[in-house]
């Protein structure tokens, strides 16, 4: 296991990457090219200097996330092949540079769902909270005003203005468009790209959807065991692969965590490692990474993980923002820096009760 950060860059994070590298057992960060729009080509020149920001605060890139999927690839129209061709390139570039995990989603519109980005907590810490009746009762164009008032003066990834400024044209591109058609376009999409992957051994880790069901009537196919396991067989090769995010697939209270990592054995190439409180339904709030904060049972998650010989880039996901920090809402430092020392512990103590056990 490597323990990794997510920065989203020079310029556009609200951490300083310096902060990033004092954090105790943290190597490497999960960063993007986040001025990129989906569908545009990354050059070597762009990776290079990514990668040399990184290395001046003594990290490296484990990974990437994300290279953004083109709607038009998502929704399967004419323009695909072009999107996809971009893709490829990018892929190569990030091959030659030495990069070897994607993290990206096939989400339509939205890559992730919330209410409410800063939910009041009893201690006074704030979370981002997801509420399916505010969703149900509200057009997504206002969910994004009040989201944008709610960022800190941050740009949230998957909920950019000029994104949302497509709002209409986006939903219209998938009115017609099924679950079995979103998930056929993908398996298209990574049959297509699978060959420089194979090439650069570039592990593409799919993100679930986040939540795990359908959200303003958007097909969604990321979501449980099920369909995970459909997707690693219809394209069954080890650079499709998966990436562990415990608080999406968990949004869905039937998805039994420990036993969806031991059915993907070979196949997690990437793990977000964090915690949620179930509400009524189909709500949830973020906690703290702590088991007892939260609805998981995260020792039984990361022994899972270690069982099946998980190896990969590790990092903390959405934090609460705590000790009056402002920033982007779930990537605060504080709360994350917590989890990533938390996670470790976790990780030593699985490790070092095995051989204990070995030894006796």
């Amino acid at each position: 296991m490597e323990m990794t950060f997510r920065w989203f860059g020079t310029g556009y994070d609200t951490i300083p990457i310096r902060y990033i590298a004092q954090i105790p057992g943290v190597k490497g960060v999960i960063t993007t090219l986040y001025g990129k729009k989906p569908g545009e080509l990354w050059t070597r020149e762009e990776i290079k200097s990514l990668k040399a920001d990184a290395a001046a605060a003594g990290l490296k890139i484990s990974g990437i996330e994300s290279v953004n999927v083109h709607d038009d690839i998502k929704a399967g129209t004419g323009d695909r092949e072009l999107y996809i061709e971009n893709y490829i390139k990018t892929l190569e570039a990030l091959g030659e540079e030495d990069i070897h995990m994607v993290c990206y989603n096939f989400m339509p519109v939205f890559d992730w769902t919330r209410t409410n980005l800063a939910k009041e907590r009893p201690d006074g810490s704030t979370v981002m909270a997801y509420e399916d009746e505010v969703v149900k009762n509200t057009d997504p164009e206002k969910m994004f005003d009040s989201i944008k008032d709610n960022t800190n003066g941050t740009v949230m990834p998957g909920w950019e203005p000029e994104r949302m400024a497509e709002i209409h044209r986006l939903f219209d591109l998938y009115e017609n468009v099924s679950e079995e058609d979103l998930f056929n376009n993908l398996v298209y999409f990574l049959e297509k790209i699978m060959p420089v992957c194979n090439k650069y051994d570039i592990k593409m880790a799919i993100h679930p959807d986040d939540p795990a069901h359908s959200v303003f009537g958007l097909p969604r196919i990321i979501t449980n065991k099920e369909n995970v396991l459909k997707l690693m067989k219809a394209v069954d090769d080890v650079h499709n692969g998966m990436t562990l995010c415990t608080g999406s697939l968990g949004s869905d209270k039937n998805n039994d965590l420990p036993d969806i990592i031991r059915s993907l054995e070979g196949r997690i190439h990437f793990a977000h490692i964090r915690n949620i409180r179930y509400s009524e339904g189909l709500d949830f709030e973020e906690a703290a990474h702590l088991s007892e904060d939260g609805s998981f049972d995260m020792y039984e998650i990361v022994k899972a993980l270690i069982e099946v010989g998980f190896d990969g880039p590790v990092r903390p996901d959405h934090g609460r923002m705590i000790w009056d920090e402002k920033g982007m809402p779930g990537y605060g430092l504080y709360d994350r820096a917590l989890g990533a020392a938390y996670l470790n512990g976790l990780w030593e103590a699985v490790i070092k009760g095995k051989k204990d056990l070995q030894n006796k």
